[in-house]
């Protein structure tokens, strides 16, 4: 994995290149290095999807599940794939998602349910289900390395910060007082308007809006989130009698959730040496 990664992370020049040629090994290079930042979600979410729903050497399937993601991450700690530091950000990505699952699947909000036994569940959510979120927050690190991202214009970190508390927190707070979302949603991108991600495909920078980078993630994930349901990880009430796609409402949600997990990444401090913030 580590001669990848230094075959990936070499910029150095290819002169040779030009017209149709270089646009497509930009291309195969920006799709290999997405694939390899995704490791932890590839590997993560194969599992979801191998270890029969009857569970694995007579071990219920969200213990099998929980035993596997904490070996994928111990592993990726080892091979120095993931710096202690990263871990502990995908830590913090592991319990807010923990803490989100308990309360969206609570006897009031039932929003969704994990309906299989497991010894390792607490106040009915699965341990392993805070990896699912964790697993957004390893993407964004290993993209940010691989791929050589600097970011022009970040809004001030403190209003970045509120940002993420307010998205957050309305995750909690609209099945009480009303969905703020797409005022949180309008808010943001007045805030990100300007933002733009610098990333490094193959030898040359490229860029794109940055809020273009969070949607398109969002995106990605809903689709991810569609296969994990069809499979039967976890349902949704309105697919309790037979699978039907995610409402397409969830994109935004995890668009925004996307949004929350960089602002966090954002502030590992050898990601911020690469952040420009207009003074």
């Amino acid at each position: 994995m580590r001669e990848i990664d230094a075959h990936l992370l070499d910029f150095d020049p290819r002169l040779q290149l030009s017209g149709f040629a270089r646009f497509a090994a930009e291309f195969l290079y920006f799709g290999a290095k997405e694939a390899r930042a995704c490791l932890f979600v590839v590997m993560f979410f194969s599992a979801l999807f191998i270890v029969p729903r009857s569970g694995l050497f007579g071990m219920p399937r969200y213990d099998a599940l929980l035993i596997i993601a904490l070996a994928i991450q111990a592993w990726m700690v080892w091979a120095k794939l993931e710096t202690l530091d990263e871990l502990k950000a995908i830590c913090l990505f592991h319990v807010i998602g923990f803490v989100l699952e308990v309360f969206k699947t609570s006897a009031g909000i039932q929003s969704w349910a994990y309906p299989d036994f497991g010894y390792t569940k607490l106040f009915g959510v699965p341990l392993f289900s805070g990896f699912m979120y964790a697993a957004v927050g390893s993407y964004v690190i290993q993209a940010w390395r691989l791929l050589d991202v600097r970011i022009r214009h970040h809004p001030p970190y403190w209003m970045a910060g509120l940002n993420a508390l307010a998205i957050y927190a309305n995750f909690f707070t609209h099945h009480y007082i009303g969905d703020y979302r797409w005022y949180i949603a309008a808010f943001t991108l007045g805030l990100y308007a300007r933002a733009s991600v610098v990333f490094r495909p193959l030898d040359r920078d490229r860029s794109m809006p940055l809020l273009l980078s969070f949607i398109l993630i969002g995106f990605f994930i809903w689709l991810a989130e569609n296969i994990s349901t069809f499979f039967g990880v976890w349902r949704y009430p309105n697919q309790i009698g037979a699978w039907a796609v995610v409402h397409l409402g969830k994109w935004s949600s995890w668009s925004l959730l996307v949004i929350m997990t960089f602002t966090i990444v954002a502030n590992l401090k050898h990601i911020k040496a690469r952040i420009h913030v207009p003074a």
